[in-house]
């Protein structure tokens, strides 16, 4: 229970079964196998499990004739080749009469130890009496465990016994586990981070310090769709524009800790618009203009934010009062007539530097607040891991609304390196994207997996550092990128200033690389539900500590409370610990390995999305009694959301028409790709909802707007394939639409690049978002290609290298 946090344990123990005297002296085979089950509570002492034990044993002992093939038998349970059925662990006690020894003549006998080469179980523990009290003897299946893990298993059993056998009374899951030495390294020696940094500065303040020392050197560069389109600001143009923004703000009551809402597309207003709202005093709340109307207008009122900078084409979506509302490219010429000199406001670290708006379970997203000096911290620790500096050149690839921008904001500002800003459509084309990385000689990188994974692999001799985060980064792809440049996997949730751990990743990863150690001034501990630190190896939720911790959430006193709790391993009055919900575990070096979430919080290429807000959309539609939102990876590397719905009374309904009406709540990337109606949705036998039982979506074509029409001729034969390999379809028709059969943004990339490798025409992205049916790309490639499309050999070529490189891996 302690290692698993399990509450129901089933243990197996083997029993003589010679319950009748006329068979206690007979040679022969009569045990059998009983099933012994525990349940913990929540504070459940010793005493209280041990007579639960008893009275369960006696049970169990006296249904010990029943053959324990005939229990499976009766049971069914799931079989598999790999584990026995019902129980993986074992317990013996070895009660046997100790033989003397036997002396006939000419010959004597004596008991010899038998070493055992196989494991019947996972793990079995005997027990039998010796000379100076009970043995212990642990038997562990090798390739499950190793020798160290086994003896450590042991010494926290004795742990716990000594423990008990001081107090019977003790909770069970506030016992001692752990010995000393192995808390002392466990909560001190592996959290020895602390790291001199700039805790007086804010970071604009740093920034104005690069600004003044090298003047001239390139900040952001914004390289637009039209090939003419390039913009460049150096430091001290970047630094003169956001002080002259700054004031304009000041002048109109923009004050310390106010909020200030930037909803803006990528260019180097965002960045101003970023660098003065920090130098006027405020905090600023990134909005998505992509995001619905009413989830605009939520974040507007929950953050009670003071005016909001935008840009001509998107002030539309923003519905406050005229005065509100700051068109920065349409009102220039009015903020260019204010001083380019810095502001100086007295400020201090601990203030107010960006609220980020995260999905929430309660069904509206939540604002969590983030200050500079988590900001300064973070920039140090990116500057010792990724060797950035001036000079350096990184991409800014992340939408502002989530915090990876805050982080490649920070990394490029206050290390005096340039921003490289492009358009949405070029970041979401795999293609684009990468000659970007080539003409801008990109040096440094953070993607997602799932996004790296659908780059084209193309030489990029000047990108020296590529860091993953945001979701599980698989071996493969560590292989792929890493050979000649830096290759690190980054953790942490917006809770802590972005990032709260980084591993540096050298060979191959069978299983994907740990998150790794904690950056410069955090602490990380694995505990288990009762905040006690767990052993190397065992489960448990990953909790945090550091100057990266948030100040709380907006406007949520409860749920701060409850996340951000007492520090229960510092001396230091108000220290806090960020309790994150990731079940992790220790690896014996010391690195920390991802193993998932403890609740509904998954993370769906790169976005992190609380199922409970997706939801509770679903709830509140009038044709809806019942439903359930998952995350679903049946295909390796493509993990999408899927909706199960129990429609009212029979009630006609479609995946589409949920999509359409999900659309005006939520943003694209929380609304699920496919929807499964069911009658009910399955149950556990206590009566709550059993996710694990929800069956696989299987798409029909009663769900698709179009009747199935077979190809024509070979260019649609040739795009009907590319989406049936892409979406692992067995059907699909040229009427059929790409998103409504499971595909998104990620994928898109994939395919278009398909389509340019076979038909040898380049399509923008955005086509497929205007004509997404095999017959209308058929006809768009028709009309832009010198000729009608002809499929080449080009693909099957490298298809083929692809795989031979997987070959060589193997």
């Amino acid at each position: 229970h302690r290692y698993s946090n399990q509450d129901e344990i089933l243990v197996g123990s083997p029993i003589a079964n010679r319950t009748r005297s006329e068979v206690e002296g007979l040679i022969g085979f009569f045990v059998n196998t009983l099933v012994f089950k525990a349940q913990f509570e929540e504070k459940l002492s010793f005493s209280d499990l041990l007579r639960q034990v008893r009275e369960m044993a006696l049970g169990a002992y006296a249904h010990q004739d029943l053959p324990f093939e005939k229990l499976v038998e009766e049971l069914q349970p799931a079989r598999s080749l790999s584990h026995a059925p019902i129980f993986q662990v074992a317990f013996v006690y070895q009660n046997t009469p100790t033989l003397q020894a036997l002396e006939l003549p000419g010959l004597s006998l004596s008991p010899i130890e038998a070493e055992t080469k196989t494991a019947k179980y996972d793990l079995t523990l005997t027990i039998a009496p010796g000379p100076d009290g009970l043995m212990a003897s642990l038997e562990y299946n090798t390739a499950l465990f190793d020798a160290t893990t086994a003896r450590r298993i042991l010494e926290h059993f004795r742990k716990l016994l000594q423990g008990i056998a001081n107090d019977p009374d003790h909770f069970v899951d506030e016992l001692v586990i752990l010995d000393t030495q192995e808390k002392q390294r466990l909560l001190v020696e592996w959290n020895q981070t602390k790291t001199d940094f700039p805790d007086g500065l804010c970071v604009h303040q740093w920034f104005e310090q690069h600004a003044e020392k090298q003047p001239q050197a390139s900040a952001v560069t914004f390289k637009a769709d039209m090939p003419s389109q390039e913009m460049h600001l150096t430091y001290q143009e970047l630094n003169q524009k956001a002080n002259q923004l700054a004031r304009f703000l000041s002048e109109g009551s923009v004050g310390l800790e106010d909020v200030v809402g930037i909803c803006m597309e990528r260019s180097p207003e965002m960045i101003i618009a970023m660098l003065a709202v920090l130098k006027s005093g405020a905090a600023y709340v990134p909005i998505d203009p992509a995001y619905p109307a009413d989830r605009i207008a939520y974040m507007i009122e929950d953050s009670a934010l003071k005016v909001v900078l935008t840009q001509d084409a998107l002030s539309p979506l923003i519905k406050l009062a005229d005065d509100q509302v700051i068109r920065v490219d349409g009102q220039w010429n009015e903020i260019e007539q204010y001083s380019a000199e810095n502001l100086n406001r007295s400020m201090d670290a601990g203030n107010l530097a960006y609220l980020i708006y995260t999905s929430g379970s309660t069904g509206k997203p939540k604002g969590t607040m983030l200050t500079h000096r988590g900001a300064c911290n973070l920039a140090v620790a990116q500057m010792q891991a990724f060797h950035v500096k001036a000079g350096s050149r990184i991409l800014q690839f992340a939408s502002l609304s989530f915090d990876a921008a805050t982080w490649e904001f920070i990394m490029a500002m206050l290390s005096g390196a340039a921003l490289v800003l492009t358009s949405s459509a070029t970041i979401a084309n795999g293609h684009e994207l990468v000659r970007i990385l080539a003409d801008q000689k990109v040096t440094t990188i953070t993607l997602p997996p799932s996004v790296l994974a659908v780059l084209p692999e193309t030489e990029l001799p000047d990108l020296k550092t590529i860091i993953t985060a945001g979701e599980a980064v698989s071996g493969e792809l560590v292989e792929s990128w890493s050979p000649g440049r830096q290759f690190v996997n980054a953790y942490g949730p917006t809770e802590t200033t972005v990032c709260a751990s980084m591993h540096e990743c050298h060979g191959f990863y069978p299983q994907g690389p740990p998150i790794g150690r904690p950056i410069a001034n955090f602490q990380l501990y694995v505990l288990d539900s009762g905040l006690q630190p767990v052993p190397i190896g065992v489960p448990g939720e990953l909790c945090m500590g550091g100057v990266g911790l948030a100040r709380g959430y907006r406007n949520r006193p409860d749920l701060t409370g409850e996340r951000l709790i007492p520090h229960p391993f510092s001396d230091q009055p108000g220290e806090r610990l960020y309790r994150s919900g990731d079940r992790v575990r220790y690896l014996p070096d010391g690195q920390i390995q991802f193993l998932g979430r403890i609740d509904q919080q998954v993370k769906v290429r790169g976005f992190r999305i609380e199922l409970g807000e997706i939801e509770a959309v679903l709830d509140k539609h009038e044709k809806i009694s019942d439903c359930a939102v998952i995350a679903r990876e049946d295909k390796p590397g493509d993990k999408r959301l899927v909706a199960y719905v129990v429609p009212k009374d029979q009630e006609a309904l479609t995946g589409n028409d949920l999509k359409d009406a999900m659309r005006s709540q939520l943003p694209e990337y929380m609304i699920p790709s496919v929807f499964v109606f069911l009658d009910e949705l399955p149950l556990t036998p206590n009566g709550k909802l059993n996710r694990h039982a929800l069956p696989a979506p299987a798409l029909s074509r009663d769900e698709l707007a179009s009747q199935y029409v077979a190809p024509r001729n070979e260019a649609e034969e040739k795009v009907v394939q590319i989406v049936t390999e892409l979406l692992n379809l067995e059907k699909v028709g040229i009427h059929d639409n790409f998103f409504e059969l499971g595909g998104h943004s990620l994928l898109a990339t994939q395919f278009m690049s398909r389509l340019r490798e076979s038909f040898g025409v380049e399509l923008p992205l955005k086509i497929l978002f205007e004509k997404p049916t095999p017959a209308e790309l058929v006809s768009e490639l028709t009309r832009s290609g010198d000729q009608a499309p002809q499929a080449t050999a080009g693909p099957a070529i490298k298809r083929v290298s692809r795989e031979a490189r997987k070959v060589k891996r193997s």
